[in-house]
């Protein structure tokens, strides 16, 4: 067991407040996130979400704890919006793409992966599908049913959140009354069907233009969205687990009716800790089609989007990501950006110059309390921004060891590598200098500083002057130590 185990609190959205994080069982976590709905590709407001719980759980990691990561796959046609509209989004895809749901789920789960990859992210403990558990899904119905808290309508079965609300409080975590939403709900399909406005379905007889249909003991349907992850992370994680975790759009209704469903068909709230990650604006506005400003997380690695004029690594793009905490709002902008990959560079950089560092008998700075910061800061609702802080705080203290200003000794420089590359590279999961071009270019720089070089050697300072100030003129910074010429 880690030392450091007993110091993390998080901010658990059920209570509004920051917690100390004590897991059900000692040493071991439970923890369920919402994954994406296979129909299209995520956009980056997504995969910021799954970068922030990939962060999450790789601290936990860190901490030696046990964890058991679920992260879901909705490859279910039938969902219910976020409206309380029906729309099987996977059917629709299909139909638009000229496609059978099967091949649209197909295409892009594997482009799915491919992000994973593409952003570093550490593969989750389970992956389940919707479509793999609806046998969990109708048997989690039926004792929704027994229970008393659910209907059946013409081969639909909705919850009834008028009953549940006699015994238990729907709106516990998003704060949400009944009342209120009354004045908020428009006309809904269905809404024929249903006892009362909130109640959402938990089984919808099938359609017939519906092109992913199950057997149930209602008749022929498809399941409803929330029910999908109240089956799968119970299955997967028990009854009652340590933390669920999502994007902040799903707070309600999707979180607030899987508590529902959890209470209405086991008697108890499946997580102990909620956490919600926020959204991501563009230049000011939250990312949306209509507005001009939204792209995908692949283009913005190719570049292939007009909204920035060049590509950026995705470690870049990571490291942007984790200068906001999960639970800020992030605005994605070129300054933003190219202010994250100077700040970027300058942390390899240092990171780059420990291994030429000359040691000394002692050390002129507390090189514990800098490494404890480090722990610190993610003990704190995983706060990556002072993390990074901290970071830079490190990388300015090897760069004054390297100029002789300040000394450490072996021992501490040894401790203080190790941390730092622990926190970037494993919790943080960033891969220490690499960008976009930096491959493309490590070839190409190696001879322009061998020519810069000879130069040099032969005095001709104005073409060594010309190389150095053109580069500096496209980004690239030469740097001149006694170990020799390096660049960033």
């Amino acid at each position: 067991m880690s030392s450091h185990q007993g110091n993390l609190k998080i901010y658990n959205s059920l209570s509004g407040q920051k917690e100390k994080f004590e897991p059900i069982q000692t040493g071991f976590v439970g923890m369920y996130v919402c994954g994406p709905t296979l129909y299209s590709e995520p956009h980056m407001g997504n995969m910021r979400t799954f970068i922030n719980f990939d962060m999450i759980f790789r601290y936990l990691l860190q901490l030696d704890y046990n964890v058991k990561y679920v992260r879901n796959i909705t490859d279910a046609g039938h969902i219910t919006n976020s409206a309380g509209d029906e729309v099987d989004s996977i059917g629709k895809a299909a139909k638009s793409e000229k496609m059978q749901s099967l091949e649209i789920v197909y295409k892009y789960n594997v482009k799915f992966q491919e992000l994973q990859r593409i952003y570093n992210l550490l593969p989750p403990s389970i992956e389940p599908t919707a479509t793999g558990h609806i046998q969990e899904q109708i048997e989690h119905i039926e004792k929704i049913i027994e229970n008393g808290f659910a209907y059946v309508v013409n081969g639909s079965v909705y919850f009834d959140v008028k009953k549940y609300s006699e015994k238990f409080e729907y709106g516990i975590l998003s704060g949400r009354k009944v009342d209120e939403l009354a004045e908020e709900t428009r006309t809904l399909n269905a809404q024929g069907e249903k006892r009362f406005f909130a109640d959402f379905a938990l089984w919808k007889k099938a359609n017939p233009e519906d092109m992913q249909i199950w057997r149930s003991p209602w008749g022929n349907g498809n399941p409803g969205w929330h029910i999908e992850c109240t089956a799968m992370s119970t299955k997967y994680l028990g009854n009652h687990f340590d933390i669920h975790g999502g994007g902040m759009d799903l707070k309600f209704p999707h979180h607030e009716d899987e508590i529902a469903q959890n209470c209405g068909s086991l008697g108890c709230t499946p997580a102990k800790y909620w956490m919600h990650a926020n959204m991501l604006n563009v230049n000011g506005q939250k990312m949306s089609k209509s507005l001009g400003n939204f792209f995908l997380p692949k283009e913005i690695v190719e570049g292939t989007t007009a909204l920035f004029d060049k590509p950026y690594s995705p470690n870049v793009i990571r490291f942007f990501m984790m200068q906001a905490h999960y639970r800020s709002n992030l605005d994605f902008t070129q300054d933003a950006l190219n202010a994250a990959e100077k700040g970027f560079s300058r942390l390899s950089d240092a990171l780059q110059l420990i291994d030429k560092l000359t040691v000394s008998p002692t050390s002129s700075f507390d090189v514990k309390d800098l490494i404890t910061s480090f722990y610190s800061a993610m003990d704190d609702d995983f706060n990556a921004p002072i993390l990074i802080a901290n970071l830079f705080e490190a990388a300015k203290r090897i760069n004054l060891i390297n100029d002789g200003k300040d000394t450490i000794t072996k021992e501490d420089l040894s401790s203080l590598s190790a941390e730092m590359k622990r926190f970037l590279q494993d919790v943080l999961g960033i891969e220490i200098g690499v960008t976009n071009s930096d491959s493309k270019l490590a070839p190409v720089m190696d001879l322009v500083i061998d020519l810069r070089q000879q130069a040099r050697d032969n005095k001709d300072w104005t073409t060594s002057d010309k190389i150095r100030d053109g580069l500096a003129t496209a980004g690239i910074v030469i740097k001149d130590t006694k170990d020799g010429t390096s660049w960033s």
